[in-house]
């Protein structure tokens, strides 16, 4: 069953001009978690099957391969003798109807940081709509990885630091001391300077702000930026783009009213035309979007 689209975002039979419309799902994503070590990276998998296509795709899928008559799991295509198989099947059988985005879960908490305590948050933080402070948060993702103990102890107090719910009783002052550990074992001067631009003032502001203020968008919740990510790459060419997305407690109807105006041109028109929910049990698109990510998150991937 499908959901209402979300935040009275455009409907089909009011889009003019050029649309497509995608199915996506998720791997990897463990909400305001983003240090989980067994989860390091989010996969964000869209494909524009048409529903019979995807069926099909389906029942191709289990008898070539004798996988389970129930909901298909991307396990079964990473386990098994004839795992590799059914995976470049799966591939080959998606080539030119499919994308995955990548996201690795501590660089985005990295640019968070510098977006908050350096920049301006957007709705568009995380994505290649927002280079502003890229390099920043490159030099500080390489001098803070290479600096030992402190880092993980930095990226943990900034957790603390940003929560909107379950609020750290002295989180500010625990990050600016994590900062200050931080700064005494990085070598990196690119790095360094970054973390001196950082302001106690700007740091102790944070943990009063509103939960639902609409200049910040949610510093944790990296499926916005994935979902902004696989927009954008569909829209090539003025497309618009209708999302059908397995259900997300994340994608909020305020969240994505405000994506969908960040993403807008000057003339007010946005890419992300519409989002509605399914079951990935009940929308074969979404089931084979989730194979898809499945697969993808557990591929080797640079560092």
């Amino acid at each position: 069953m499908r959901t209402p689209l979300q935040g009275g975002l455009l409907a089909p039979g009011t889009l003019t001009g050029a649309v497509v419309e995608i199915a996506c799902d998720e791997s990897g994503f463990s909400g305001t978690n983003l240090l989980h070590p067994g989860m390091p990276v989010i996969a964000h998998a869209s494909v524009d099957l048409r529903v019979d296509e995807a069926v099909a795709l389906i029942e191709a899928l289990r008898s070539e391969f004798r996988r389970s008559p129930h909901e298909l799991k991307s396990g079964g295509l990473l386990r098994g003798p004839d795992a590799p198989a059914a995976r470049r099947w799966l591939l080959d059988a998606l080539r030119g109807r499919a994308h995955v985005h990548l996201l690795d879960k501590e660089f985005f908490l990295v640019t968070r940081v510098v977006d908050l305590l350096l920049g301006e948050p957007s709705y568009v933080g995380g994505t290649r709509l927002a280079r502003a402070y890229r390099r920043e948060a490159e030099a500080l993702h390489r001098g803070g990885r290479a600096a030992g103990p402190g880092w993980p102890a930095f990226l943990g107090a900034f957790v603390d630091l940003v929560r909107t719910k379950r609020r750290v009783p002295g989180a500010a002052e625990r990050f600016l001391h994590a900062r200050d550990t931080l700064l005494r074992a990085v070598t990196d001067p690119a790095a360094v300077a970054v973390l001196t631009a950082i302001e106690a003032g700007r740091a102790r502001e944070l943990p009063h702000r509103r939960d639902d203020d609409p200049a910040i968008p949610p510093p944790l919740e990296p499926l916005l930026p994935a979902l902004a990510e696989t927009v954008l790459t569909w829209a090539g060419g003025g497309r618009q783009v209708l999302v059908t997305h397995d259900e997300q407690s994340a994608l909020t109807a305020t969240r994505l009213r405000r994506l969908q105006a960040a993403l807008a041109d000057g003339s007010g028109r946005s890419p992300l035309a519409g989002l509605v929910m399914a079951d990935s049990r009940t929308d074969p698109r979404v089931q084979v979007a989730d194979l898809l990510a499945g697969v993808a998150r557990r591929a080797p991937h640079p560092a």
